[in-house]
């Protein structure tokens, strides 16, 4: 058992396991010659070998205790027939939602869809140490539905009166869940033995909406990685006070925070789950003083508490790899 799944299912103490989210991506000059030479970025995803290269990159450079698979959480929309794209300086750009095609999907041809995914978690897990863990992820149910549906105008809010007409919330809901149980199962065979599911748009969710469109799809999912012994990880970001809440109806393994909550409120409040994360990756910018300071805060605060070492959010691509290996090795010889 590696030191994540460890602290994940057994909430170890004994050390505090270290690994970031877009830790293979854009900060490092090996990954941005590779995405020079591929500017389709599902193609890339698709293609096996380089992602799987992708993937062990920064486990070449750094001491860290997981690899997460180079992929997109939009490899589910993508694998559902809808055209993906990645507009340089805008992001992804999907085709029109189609409910009858999204109906009409089948699981054989979803899972050939994203084959290439699971094989280059096939490959890396060859090439991974056993003491690693291998992490997969998917996007939770809403937040797919916002990039689905075209619904990211807002980041701070949304009117889901504008879509329920055209909408049957219960429908979709199922459709996806069904699915994203399958890109799981197909992800854990392959050979992952953590999955994370990212709810990033759930901060946008009215009060009176969460518990249908966040803490319900987000349990069935954790329902099913316990069902098939696979710990998980749930990463609600932007919810601040709801993490509780989310918490006690959920129940995953291990819940990631964001930098928006205050460490000291996670551990008086958040109890019973191994904690993740929290450190905004902003903090990667200062002065090595105050990026030391700020790693000890949140190491000083969730000692002898389960705790994976990981950002409130992915690495931002101005990240200077030095500065990562000096906290990685912080990290490491905390006592």
């Amino acid at each position: 058992m590696s030191k994540i799944t460890n602290c994940l299912i057994k909430k170890d103490t004994s050390c505090i396991p270290v690994w970031f989210m877009r830790q293979a991506g854009r900060y490092l000059p090996e990954f941005r010659e590779i995405r020079s030479k591929n500017p389709n970025f599902i193609k890339l995803c698709l293609n096996s070998d380089l992602s799987s290269e992708i993937t062990l990159q920064p486990l070449d450079r750094f001491d860290l205790d997981a690899a997460i698979i180079f992929s997109d959480i939009l490899m589910v929309p993508y694998g559902l027939g809808q055209t993906v794209e990645f507009i340089k300086g805008k992001g992804p750009k999907l085709s029109k939602f189609n409910m009858k095609v999204f109906l009409e999907n089948k699981e054989d041809n979803f899972t050939k869809k994203l084959n290439p995914v699971y094989q280059a978690i096939t490959k890396t897990r060859k090439k991974l140490s056993r003491e690693k863990s291998l992490i997969s992820f998917i996007g939770a149910p809403w937040t797919l539905i916002v990039y689905m549906m075209g619904l990211r105008q807002d980041k701070k809010k949304i009117n889901l009166e504008n879509i329920k007409k055209d909408f049957k919330r219960d429908v979709v809901l199922e459709k996806l869940n069904k699915f994203l149980c399958l890109h799981i199962k197909n992800q854990m065979n392959a050979g992952a033995d953590v999955v994370q599911i990212f709810d990033s748009w759930a901060g946008i969710i009215p009060d009176n909406e969460i518990n249908d469109y966040c803490f319900t799809p987000n349990k069935k999912l954790v329902d099913y990685c316990k069902e098939i012994n696979l710990p998980v990880v749930c990463f609600p970001k932007g919810i601040g006070v709801n993490y509780k809440k989310f918490l006690e109806i959920v129940k995953p393994h291990g819940i990631n925070i964001d930098y928006d909550i205050d460490p000291k409120w996670a551990k008086d409040n958040l109890k019973n789950v191994c904690l993740q994360g929290g450190m905004d990756p902003k903090i990667l910018f200062e002065d090595e003083k105050k990026i030391n300071l700020e790693v000890d805060k949140y190491l000083d605060n969730f000692r002898n508490t389960p705790y994976i070492f990981n950002l409130g959010h992915g690495l931002l691509p101005e990240t200077n790899p030095d500065i990562l290996a000096k906290i990685i090795n912080r990290v490491k010889s905390y006592k």
